[in-house]
């Protein structure tokens, strides 16, 4: 199979070719190498390339024998380095798969490597020490977003259909907006963290993938849920498989809107022209749409300080494991200022700080509960703003703890974190672009605990109204047919 064929498929249809005996897997391997060979220079987006150690078993499933990448973080392969984008972990190589990675096993993907993370996923954008910065496939002065940036450029580039993705702050969401694609952040306990790990970051990180169409999220989403035994959390198991969902109606939808963030961010006119675009698109599809006040149910700061203190006291225990195994100092040889702040500042967070924190956690949960009996989905842009220029981010980062680290990126993505506390499913759909520059803008839709299949409907209807499938990005200039 050529490149120029592979890259129009998605991973569906790629696994259809497959049960048909039109196209056998080791064909589509070579597909997504060549793929990476010819992009890979320019966006830095696949860590490490692997040989396939899996025999698929084709028809077996409906992703059977697609190429598929893992990110460098959250997910283990036996015998395979997970490095956490850090030069703390470097070299580090798993012992067993977890629980995730038994099932992408089972689903019968052909897993070829690992995608870049930002050091332990604590930024929106990837620019990584370890491994340089990856770039954006529609712009490659600009960042991927972060911290499934490598995810994220990869599946844009064409170089896999979809790949794993985790959310714990829009981690997933904000690559999909950069880059074009699909992302759903699930429902909290919807898919496993273990055996490692119970929760991560108190529940706030989940697993998902990024994808070129929404059904190919919908039928990985439906072969990765479920609990597994030691799970804390458990959402109840939807009444039919999210693939089916795609292709039903939504019905009209209570949709309201939340045009100003939390916290007073203010959206910047492309973004906010694309949502009101996005709102006349939805009432054209026959949506009840309102604007919404929603309130948070803490104050913005009271918000920023309890997330900071939970996810820098995670990532300080994480850091101090890390060094422990590898027998490896915690200082700027080993952690990038960012990190080595956040560590810091979370060894000072007390145990009764960290209870607070959870308490905010908790009314941040209830209150957001209560407006999703008023509306069935809430839309919000993704971002407040186009992909930031690479560096843009880090700028000045070397002179703020954990505290103001969190706060910048809540300043940069603040419609995102409220969902990952309150656990509920959230989605950035690419429902259009910034007419001057042509960069792709993604807008938010978030359901009520539980109601990926609300959003699942809502997103082939929308995929339909406003397709992004077969958009090429810069970085296939001069090379793809459909540029």
């Amino acid at each position: 199979m050529r490149v120029s064929e592979y890259v129009t498929f998605d991973a569906v249809g790629l696994a259809e070719l497959v049960a048909r005996g039109e196209v056998a897997p080791a064909e589509l391997e070579a597909a997504a190498r060549e793929a990476a060979r010819r992009v890979e220079p320019r966006i830095n987006a696949v860590v490490e390339m692997w040989p396939a150690d899996d025999a698929p078993r084709p028809g077996s499933t409906p992703l059977a024998g697609v190429p598929f990448l893992i990110k460098d973080i959250g997910v283990s392969m036996a015998g395979r380095r997970t490095e956490l984008g850090s030069r703390l972990a470097a070299g580090n190589v798993a012992e067993a798969d977890s629980f995730l990675m038994a099932r992408f096993r089972h689903a019968g993907l052909v897993t070829l490597g690992r995608t870049a993370t930002p050091e332990l996923a604590y930024s929106i954008t990837t620019e990584p020490a370890l491994h340089g910065p990856t770039r954006n496939p529609w712009d490659p002065r600009r960042s991927a977003g972060g911290s499934s940036g490598g995810a994220g450029a990869a599946v844009a580039a064409g170089v896999v259909p979809l790949a794993h993705a985790t959310d714990a702050a829009g981690s997933l969401r904000i690559p999909a907006a950069y880059n074009g694609l699909f992302g759903l952040k699930p429902t909290r306990g919807r898919v496993s963290m273990g055996p490692g790990a119970d929760e991560v970051f108190n529940g706030l990180a989940a697993h998902g993938s990024v994808s070129r169409t929404v059904r190919d999220s919908a039928a990985l989403l439906d072969l990765i849920r479920g609990p597994e035994p030691g799970d804390p959390y458990f959402a109840q198991q939807p009444p039919r498989p999210y693939a089916e969902e795609v292709t039903r109606p939504p019905g009209s939808l209570r949709i309201g809107v939340l045009p100003r963030a939390w916290g007073g961010r203010r959206t910047t006119a492309p973004v906010a022209d694309a949502l009101t675009r996005t709102v006349a698109l939805l009432e054209d599809l026959g949506h009840r749409v309102a604007e919404a006040e929603v309130e948070l149910g803490a104050d913005w700061e009271e918000f920023i300080l309890a997330n900071a203190r939970l996810m820098a006291a995670n990532l300080a225990a994480d850091v101090d494991a890390l060094a422990a195994a590898f027998d490896r100092p915690v200082d700027s040889s080993t952690l990038e200022p960012a990190t080595l702040a956040g560590h810091r500042y979370g060894q000072r967070v007390s145990g009764v700080q960290f209870a607070a924190a959870l308490a905010v956690r908790n009314r941040v949960a209830r209150s957001l509960a209560r407006y999703f009996a008023a509306y069935d989905v809430l839309l919000t842009p993704t971002l407040p703003e186009l992909p930031l220029p690479l560096g843009g981010y880090a700028e000045g980062g070397d002179a703020l703890d954990g505290h103001g680290w969190i706060g910048r990126l809540n300043d940069r993505s603040p419609f995102s974190m409220p969902f990952n506390v309150a656990g509920t499913p959230a989605m950035s759909v690419p429902v259009t672009s910034d007419e001057r520059t042509g960069l792709p803008i993604g807008m938010q839709f978030a359901a009520g605990y539980g109601r990926e299949d609300r959003l699942f409907r809502l997103a082939g209807q929308l995929e339909q109204a406003s397709p992004w499938l077969g958009r090429t990005p810069v970085v296939w200039a001069g090379q793809h047919p459909r540029h």
